[in-house]
């Protein structure tokens, strides 16, 4: 399968084939309504909408004037186009949260011609330099997300050693540590920092602590396996590691705000 993909149809978002790529959705024309997450988003014209982990939108209900530029890049791939700044980290976390970015007109434009550029790149074959031109594309682009991203909701400097230790800690949590554990002290040991410096720098960067990351990671997770009819509850709590079925209906009734089997229908 190609390293970048472009479509002009959202259908293709969390089929087989495209799993493990970052979508890239610019809204050319009407809107679109979907659940990220759980809780119910729009992308309307102007929009982009970049999604990490595509199975986290569904429901998607486009009006019938809905028009889209997609580009889905392999997640390993991307790393290689990401541009050598701090920022990325909070635009990351940003992004778990709410997956579109509402652009002004003049941003709007200047996205649109990243889009274009990336196209162009893409189709570019004949190049001597087809790769190194689809990456500079691609990090232009990105570069530009960044801006998007400081302009509409505020810069927030990170230093070198809070991006590194916010790095190690995503990457423990997207590697599925949260189904083993949900103690802050684990991470914290993990990364050599103490809880309350962990939690502080998740403040910071992303206005929430390192607890609401670990349920955010768990819940998006757990939420998804309880809606899996071939998985018993007692199933899920074991693979969740909870340590008895009364603490893993006490987590979901907390967090969910009902018990398994009403979450579950």
């Amino acid at each position: 399968m190609e390293k970048v993909v472009i479509r002009d149809s959202i259908s293709d978002l969390g089929t087989p084939s495209l799993e493990g790529y970052l979508v890239h959705a610019l809204c050319t024309a009407g809107s679109m309504e979907f659940d990220f997450n759980g809780l119910r988003r729009v992308l309307r014209a102007g929009d982009v909408m970049i999604v990490r982990r595509e199975w986290l939108v569904t429901d998607m209900r486009p009006t019938d004037d809905f028009r889209v530029t997609v580009i889905y890049v392999d997640a390993g791939y991307v790393e290689g186009c990401t541009p050598q700044t701090n920022y990325g980290i909070k635009g990351q976390m940003a992004l778990y949260i709410n997956p579109v970015m509402n652009l002004t007109a003049a941003q709007y434009e200047l996205c649109r011609r990243d889009f274009d550029a990336v196209i162009f790149r893409h189709g570019a074959r004949e190049s001597m330099f087809y790769e190194e031109g689809l990456r500079c594309a691609l990090q232009q682009m990105i570069v530009d997300f960044y801006d998007f991203h400081a302009q509409l909701y505020g810069d927030c400097a990170v230093s070198t050693r809070q991006a590194s230790l916010l790095s190690g800690f995503f990457s423990m949590l997207e590697s599925g540590a949260y189904r083993r554990t949900r103690d802050v002290t684990h991470y914290a040991s993990e990364l050599c920092v103490t809880p309350k410096y962990l939690s502080e720098v998740c403040k910071k960067v992303s206005g929430h602590g390192a607890n609401f990351w670990i349920n955010r990671y768990t819940l998006i997770d757990l939420s998804r396996c309880l809606r899996d009819r071939s998985l018993t509850f007692s199933q899920v709590a074991d693979l969740f590691n909870f340590s008895s079925p009364a603490y893993f209906s006490r987590y979901v009734l907390n967090y969910l705000g009902m018990s398994p089997s009403q979450y579950r229908g």
